[in-house]
């Protein structure tokens, strides 16, 4: 059985394709034991600049192959004319791909970087499948829904942004290992000290600029109460004797020890991206919100607010005082530490990727 993934620019993306393709694989092994594992072949689609998601990719030991696409604004650009050339050209690659691969199905997750991909499957009449993640479904999988054969959803309030005959409620999937991490491992690779909070920021996996430099200045104040590890993004990461402590860790980009790293996390301060927010849900991680502006993900940190007890900030309002009073009065109390994971934990879904895997599976 082959089967194409594709996704967006970031990892966040990438995490929900992975755990379906996990849960198929066991699929295949559970209804047909004489199946191998090696035998549900994968093949990933994505950005020919996309470094983290390829990073992610390969460590699963799938293949990995970049095409063009242009980039689809709500805006007046004159590059949504240059870009239209770069759709037209990634569908003519896409269509070598698929007759090369031969797939079953594709699964995708939104991007852009889908819709010239889907384009070429619909017109070679193969079975095509969207996840979405968001609570606002983007313009990629808008465009590509009325090609879809299912579509599934994280949240009921994306049920009528589709077509409900063939739009199904599944939750967001979360890759297995999650589970398997260890805060002892990430104590000993950072050196943290035992009984000292521990704060996690991530920016995504591009990083986020802003969110870095929020954080840059309060570096000094943070270690008098807590350590921290600060995913600043590729090539975002700075060097300044201000930040040079045992107490702040800063590293660019992390895969495997991720998983260990959100175990040792007493707090996290991240965007509201859907795949980071629903893996650190489904381990009751406390967080702070700082979504990307005028962003998708405004629209997920608000759902998240109103249902559950988390800390929302606006970027264009915040500024750096006022987020070290909200982590040391976060961090600083454990009981509304329990209280917010706990709250987080009820908006998941849980076996996401399973129900997601055993729908692909069915249709085709």
């Amino acid at each position: 059985m082959k089967i194409i993934l594709s996704g967006g620019g970031t990892g966040g993306s990438v995490m929900p394709l992975l755990a379906v393709a996990e849960e198929i694989k066991k699929q295949c092994a559970k209804d047909a034991p004489q199946m191998r594992n090696s035998e549900c072949e994968f093949l990933f689609i994505g950005t020919r600049k996309g470094i983290p998601e390829k990073k992610l990719v390969q460590e699963k030991n799938i293949l990995y192959r970049s095409i063009y696409s242009g980039k689809l604004r709500r805006y007046f650009s004159f590059k949504n004319i240059t870009d239209i050339f770069f759709i037209l050209f990634g569908f003519i690659q896409s269509i070598f791909i698929i007759l090369r691969f031969k797939p079953q199905a594709i699964f995708s997750a939104g991007g852009f970087v889908a819709v010239p991909l889907s384009l070429a499957g619909w017109f070679l009449r193969i079975p095509i499948f969207i996840h979405q993640q968001d609570i606002v479904p983007g313009l990629a999988n808008k465009i590509i829904a009325p090609l879809s054969k299912k579509i599934t959803v994280s949240f009921g309030v994306s049920l009528k942004s589709f077509n409900p005959q063939k739009t199904i409620l599944t939750g967001n999937p979360v890759r297995p290992d999650i589970f398997e991490g260890r805060k002892e491992r990430a104590i000993k690779k950072f050196s943290l000290e035992k009984g000292l909070p521990t704060l996690l920021i991530i920016g995504g996996g591009t990083g986020a600029k802003d969110l870095n430099d929020l954080i840059f200045q309060i570096v000094p104040q943070l270690i008098d109460f807590c350590q921290i590890i600060h995913l600043t993004g590729l090539n975002k990461s700075i060097i300044n004797e201000k930040l040079n402590h045992r107490r702040y860790h800063q590293i660019e980009f992390l895969t495997k020890e991720i998983i260990d790293v959100y175990q040792a996390a007493d707090l996290v301060v991240c965007r509201a991206g859907l795949g980071t927010l629903t893996e650190l849900s489904v381990l009751k991680k406390p967080l702070i919100l700082i979504p990307i502006p005028d962003s998708h993900q405004e629209a997920n940190a608000e759902y998240f607010k109103e249902k559950a007890d988390i800390v929302v900030l606006s970027q264009k309002k915040i500024i750096a005082k006022i987020l070290l009073k909200q982590i040391k009065n976060l961090i600083m109390s454990p009981d509304d530490l329990k209280r917010t994971g706990e709250s987080i934990y009820q908006l998941i879904q849980l076996r996401a990727g399973e129900k997601i895997s055993k729908i692909i599976l069915k249709e085709i």
